[in-house]
């Protein structure tokens, strides 16, 4: 795999990422959110949309900005540095995919709403504790006139401050797309709390009523979207924890560098030198990784869904690896609340599990090579 060279047009969204969140969402912001009981600051969708974040993967038809999934990635990557807590993934991505991918009325309507931040729109799809999309007990029922939607669904990111939710369902052996108000009849919202101190939670659906026009796409280009939309969620989310192992090895190198042991600093110790050096060369190898798969839904590629689930569980793997070397490196002040480490750690494990683990996207590559 390669190294990239961002173009000066990429470098550019990168630079403006790191600043913007820098000096308004970051960590020192994280804290205060977390100290406050807060999951969500409510002024930061604003924020991303007047950045034309909301809109970054919506075609300019659809009231985006069109710049494309590579562009999201560089973004996300800066997100996970600094910790923010943002709407980005489920609304501007997941949501925002969706809706492009699949047109319509719904689309024309909601797309350019979530491009300028007026509304948060989730996608409810998991009924288990793990990331098995395929699994769909939730149910619509009834006739073309009468239709009402049944079931569960757990872990829904941004769930509880949603607008609306694109929630998966079977309608006989069709899947369907279906947008539904949480504020319908027949449906109820209770918060899950995470490890990472996000927003998440179970939506249970009673009979709810819904009409034809509120089915976004069924059948075969009801699977076609959501592959689209769940290979879009895995490469971003893969380049959020990018940047979150990134600034957990950054602070490691710099202690290494300022601590000192036994009168030497701990970083001319050569086996911390060979182990940096190894998560160094890991981390060059994923970027690289991720790089590819996020240029290929750009492009179209044939390669989209391997690329996405090697990069996720590549990702998941490296990540692991980034945190659990900053904590046994700094010792025992690694896992205090006073260093940052401990926050990176929980957001890794959090964004390992979202959209599916090590284990469940390398079983499927495995798999498909009929091994």
């Amino acid at each position: 795999m390669r190294m990239e060279l961002l173009s000066e047009d990429q470098q550019l969204i990168a630079d403006s990422a790191a600043g913007f969140l820098r000096d308004g969402h970051d960590i020192a912001a994280f804290r205060a959110l977390r100290e406050a009981g807060d999951d969500i600051n409510s002024a930061i969708l604003t924020d991303l949309a007047e950045m034309g974040w909301m809109g970054i993967v919506t075609p300019e038809a659809l009231g985006g900005v069109g710049l494309g999934y590579r562009a999201a990635g560089l973004i996300a990557e800066e997100l996970g540095r600094n910790l923010t807590v943002s709407p980005f993934v489920s609304s501007a991505i997941l949501a925002g995919t969706a809706l492009a991918s699949a047109g319509g009325e719904i689309a024309q309507h909601w797309a350019p709403r979530i491009a300028a931040g007026d509304a948060v729109i989730a996608l409810a799809m998991d009924e288990a504790a793990k990331h098995r999309p395929e699994r769909i007990a939730t149910s619509v029922t009834g006739t073309s006139h009468a239709l009402t939607l049944s079931g569960r669904k757990t872990f829904v990111g941004d769930g509880g401050m949603a607008d609306r939710l694109i929630v998966t369902a079977k309608r006989g052996d069709d899947l369907c797309l279906v947008l539904v108000d949480p504020q319908a009849a027949g449906v109820t919202r209770a918060s899950q709390v995470m490890l990472d101190h996000r927003n998440a939670g179970t939506v249970i659906f009673e009979e709810v009523p819904i009409a034809e026009a509120d089915i976004l796409t069924q059948g075969p280009a009801a699977e076609d979207v959501l592959a689209k939309t769940l290979a879009a969620g895995r490469a971003i989310a893969a380049a959020e924890q990018l940047g979150v192992a990134k600034a957990a090895v950054e602070q490691t190198y710099e202690y290494l560098r300022t601590r000192k042991q036994f009168g030497a600093l701990i970083g001319q110790f050569q086996a911390l030198q060979h182990r940096a050096a190894d998560l160094y060369c890991e981390l060059a190898q994923v970027s690289s990784l991720i790089a590819a798969a996020l240029n290929a839904m750009d492009e179209g590629g044939d390669e989209v869904e391997t690329l996405t689930r090697a990069a996720k569980a590549k990702m998941a793997r490296v990540g692991r690896q980034a945190t659990e070397e900053g904590v046994q490196m700094h010792g025992g002040i690694g896992m205090t609340d006073e260093m940052d480490l401990g926050l990176f750690m929980k957001r890794d494990r959090a964004l390992t599990e979202f959209l599916g683990d090590a284990g469940y996207h390398t079983e499927w590559i495995l798999r498909q090579r009929g091994i």
